[in-house]
């Protein structure tokens, strides 16, 4: 990867392809992934986030990126 790239465009374009691929069940498996947590963060993202659409989980995450 070009140093000339930011942290910034990199996480926009992987939430542009997190928002148009992954479905909420697959979204949610991917924050366990990434998340260090103890006991099942996959059903408590889930029950947390049962009533958000894609698009509101994409702007709340949004909020968390490096440098905003």
């Amino acid at each position: 990867m070009s140093s000339a790239v930011s942290a910034e465009a990199v996480m926009r374009k992987a939430l542009d392809i997190l928002k148009s691929e992954l479905n909420r069940e697959e979204y949610l498996a991917y924050l366990e992934a990434i998340t260090p947590r103890t006991g099942d963060a996959a059903k408590d993202l889930k029950d947390k986030t049962k009533t958000l659409d894609m698009k509101t989980i994409i702007k709340e995450a949004r909020k968390f990126q490096v440098g905003a």
